[in-house]
């Protein structure tokens, strides 16, 4: 049986953004998950990276319009979380989300789509980067307002766990997964949703993506107790942990463990995971705020690196297959970007869909997405029952 051997201390402690305790290394005796998961782990990691590589391309080439901030570096945290969860847990996200999307299993096609604004998206192009949602994978979407999604994830915790306990007569069975930001830390919002979910016993995660930098600014200059980010759950009553967001093992390891406690005891959890983005907060940001020795660092303890020396020591996959695979992984991906480019740009009649579920005044009702099966927005039930003459 294969075992664990992550790297202990490497270059990036010279350049600490995070301070304080260290992130606990899983016991190298820990059994590892068989060679095809990990390939899998590889192939999506790879993935995001890619995307987001050609995201950035596609930003420059003015093809992608408004914000775009890229998940470079931070791989092992979409994957590691979402493997640790089942399928019908909910997962919730802020603006920085492609790698969430893809790594829930969105088709690169129509994220890219969505990317471009274009109608084949995930959101009929009218969310762009920030705004990534897929019903079928629980994927419950980016959201642009800093915090913004801390009470929604509260609530869909909410949600599922009366549709266990109270509708269904049984015990919980899901967990949400929050994630946020450090920047979002000192929003109100957050804290609001801490305290209900520690006095109503709500089976919610929040995930703080803590890069070191909110925004620009380190979180040290702009967050009390930074050293000790676990503090902040405290007052709430919450469970709170230390994890490594460097290395996909470990962050498997670490949030199963979270995620299972959670599913168990229907209770809240904090995480602080310790990660750190290669690029800036978004693609106007030029990094000023930290020297190119620090990013430097970090990036020689990259996730996907780590991931596949790992492999290949153990014998687990071979120099060959891992090329090939990145070779699939860019074909894939250069696919995705013909059919964003491809796709049509919405509509102007567009602007009056998707306003409101049901038709409301000179507005439509709302349609699937092409990628779950809808076409053109078509009238709602209500619509067509009534004979309101909308279309």
């Amino acid at each position: 049986m294969n075992t664990m051997s992550t790297p202990s201390t490497d270059t990036r402690r010279l350049f600490d953004v995070h301070r304080g305790e260290a992130a606990p290394r899983i016991a190298p005796d820990r059994s590892v998950p068989p060679a095809a998961t990990l390939k899998k782990w590889l192939r999506d990691m790879m993935l995001i990276r890619e995307f987001e590589v050609r995201c950035m391309q596609a930003y420059q080439d003015k093809k992608i319009g408004g914000f775009c901030h890229v998940y470079i570096g931070q791989e092992a945290v979409a994957v590691g979380c979402v493997a640790a969860m089942k399928h019908e847990d909910p997962l919730v996200t802020a603006y920085r989300d492609h790698g969430h999307a893809l790594a829930r299993g969105m088709s690169a096609r129509a994220c890219m789509a969505e990317m471009f604004g274009r109608v084949d998206g995930c959101a009929k192009g009218k969310g762009g980067s920030m705004h990534m949602f897929d019903k079928p994978n629980n994927m419950f979407g980016g959201h642009g307002i800093v915090g913004a999604q801390t009470p929604l994830g509260l609530g869909l915790a909410f949600a599922t766990k009366y549709e266990d306990e109270v509708m269904r007569g049984g015990k919980n069975t899901r967990v949400t997964l929050c994630f946020l930001g450090d920047g979002a830390l000192n929003q109100g919002a957050l804290h609001e949703a801490m305290n209900l979910a520690g006095l109503m016993n709500i089976p919610v995660v929040f995930v703080v993506e803590n890069n070191g930098y909110s925004m620009g600014t380190s979180i040290h200059r702009g967050t009390t107790m930074a050293h000790d980010l676990k503090s902040k759950a405290i007052g709430y009553g919450i469970d709170a942990a230390v994890v490594e967001g460097m290395d996909v093992l470990e962050t498997y390891h670490g949030m199963k463990a979270v995620i299972d406690d959670a599913r168990a005891r229907s209770r809240p959890w904090f995480i602080d995971l310790r990660c750190y983005r290669y690029k800036g907060h978004s693609m106007s940001d030029p990094r000023k705020y930290r020297t190119r020795d620090e990013e430097e660092a970090w990036e020689a303890g990259d996730p996907i690196g780590t991931l596949e020396s790992f492999m290949l020591e153990k014998g687990m996959i071979t120099a060959d297959e891992s090329k090939e695979m990145l070779k699939g992984v860019k074909a894939e991906v250069r696919d995705c970007v013909a059919f964003a480019d491809a796709s049509p740009v919405p509509a102007d009649g567009e602007l009056y869909t998707d306003v409101y579920m049901e038709p409301w005044g000179p507005y439509p009702g709302s349609s699937k997405p092409s990628m779950m099966g809808g076409g053109e927005n078509t009238p709602s039930f209500r619509a067509i029952e009534r004979s309101e003459d909308l279309l």
